[in-house]
């Protein structure tokens, strides 16, 4: 990688001039026109400054480092590693409590780690090889053999979720050919884009959520996204506690158990 042309394509990117660059990285507007030129080679420590100042992901600021001819600075540790057992602890922890609402963990492309058990009831009916852990959330999504077909609200919700694959462009431009050609609705959408799904236990209208570990400093765990789906009415709140209920001999038994 060419590092001045990847620094100057990053700050242009987020609207930032050298001078606004060089006050906040506690240089100078000259000096970083010189790096930006290739006249000058920045330190490490410079390089380092520079991408906090844009608030770089940590994947980013580990390809700006080795474009300038370091090291990363940042691991990028397996999910698997014992290392990061703590992180998949508190993952089944917050998945479970967020029952009896949808909740799943993904990395960077969408990708399913992690589900609690009541995303059975968004994924009912679709095609086996687009669920389950590696699957590709954003393709079950918008899929012909996905949830587009239980997706009433299908135009808004397509265009939320292309609007997240900014750095996909392969899976955007697959992504693009299911949807049809629809017009968003001119009614009120409300606070939020919801989303509208037929279910075996009716309707329902969620909204969602998307948490991050916003202290990381691994690559993997900075990635992960936790995204949860909340009612967005009553009746929804009703149908989800319905449909992750055991069953009553089993509710009993558990009880038994429990004495």
């Amino acid at each position: 990688m060419d590092f001045p042309r990847a620094l100057r394509e990053l700050r242009t990117r987020r609207h930032l001039s050298q001078l606004d660059l060089a006050l906040r990285a506690g240089t100078t507007q000259r000096h970083l026109s010189f790096i930006e030129s290739g006249r000058s080679v920045p330190g490490r420590s410079l390089v380092g400054r520079l991408a906090e100042s844009m608030k770089l992901p940590l994947r980013e600021r580990n390809e700006l480092l080795l474009a300038a001819g370091y090291a990363p600075a940042y691991p990028e540790t397996s999910l698997d590693d014992p290392l990061l057992a703590p992180v998949r602890t508190a993952i089944d922890h917050i998945l479970r409590g967020h029952l009896p609402y949808p909740a799943l963990v993904v990395d960077r492309g969408g990708d399913l780690i992690a589900a609690n058990a009541a995303f059975d009831l968004i994924t009912e009916g679709a095609a086996p090889e687009l669920v389950g852990p590696g699957t590709n959330i954003y393709r079950l999504a918008l899929h012909p053999h996905g949830l587009a077909p239980r997706i009433r609200n299908l135009a808004e919700w397509a265009r939320h979720i292309l609007a997240r694959l900014g750095h996909l462009d392969e899976l955007r431009a697959e992504l693009t050919e299911y949807v049809p050609k629809l017009e968003p609705s001119a009614g009120l959408l409300g606070f939020a884009v919801p989303l509208h799904l037929r279910s075996s236990y009716g309707d329902l209208r969620l909204m969602t959520t998307v948490t991050t570990f916003a202290t990381a400093v691994d690559v993997t765990l900075a990635e992960l996204k936790l995204e949860a789906f909340l009612p967005a009415d009553l009746a929804t709140a009703e149908a989800l506690s319905a449909g992750t209920r055991p069953p009553a001999s089993a509710a009993a038994g558990q009880a038994s158990g429990s004495l």
